[in-house]
C-alpha cells in the first residue's frame, strides 16, 4: 500500500530551504528513521536545494524549487526538481571518481555536493529533461534495530 505523499512549492531562494529541512524533520521522525538518518538527509536536501538556488534559475531569474516527500514500506524520497537550466549528469564520473591524493585545491567545488548526498543517502537519481530533478533515496535501518 502506497502512503500519501506531501509536497512544498518554495521560491528559489536560500532563505526558504528551512522550510524543506524542517518538513522533512517531521515526515522522516513519523516514518520511524533515527536522528543521525535524518540529519543525514537534511543535509542531502539542502545540498539538492542549494544547487537550485546557485546554478538553476541564472541568479536574477524567479524560479521554483517543487519538493515532494514520499514514504514507501522500507523507504523515504525527496524529489527536487526545478524547471531552470538543465546540467549533463554523467554517473559514472561521479561514482568512479575520488577525491583521495588529491589536493582539495583541485576539487570541482559544483561536484562536491553530489559526492556529499550520494555518501550520505543510499540512492542518489539525477533526471535532467525539463529543468533538473534530483531524486534522494533512504532505506529505513529499522531491520537492524529490531534484532
Amino acid at each position: 500500500m502506497m502512503k500519501p505523499w506531501t509536497s512544498l512549492t518554495i521560491p528559489a531562494k536560500a532563505e526558504y530551504i528551512d522550510i524543506v529541512r524542517l518538513t522533512l524533520s517531521g515526515l522522516a521522525a513519523k516514518e520511524g528513521f533515527s536522528y543521525e538518518e535524518i540529519e543525514d538527509m537534511k543535509v542531502a536536501v539542502t545540498e539538492a536545494c542549494s544547487n537550485v538556488v546557485l546554478h538553476a534559475y541564472n541568479g536574477g531569474e524567479f524560479g521554483i524549487i517543487e519538493v515532494i516527500f514520499e514514504a514507501e514500506e522500507d523507504s523515504f524520497q525527496i524529489r527536487v526538481k526545478d524547471s531552470g537550466s538543465s546540467f549533463h549528469y554523467e554517473p559514472t564520473v561521479i561514482a568512479h571518481a575520488s577525491l583521495h591524493e588529491k589536493p582539495l585545491i583541485d576539487a570541482n567545488v559544483g561536484g562536491l555536493g553530489l559526492f556529499l548526498m550520494q555518501a550520505l543517502m543510499d540512492q542518489v537519481e539525477v533526471r535532467s529533461e525539463l529543468g533538473t530533478e534530483v531524486i534522494l533515496t533512504k532505506r529505513l535501518g529499522r531491520k537492524e534495530e529490531m534484532a
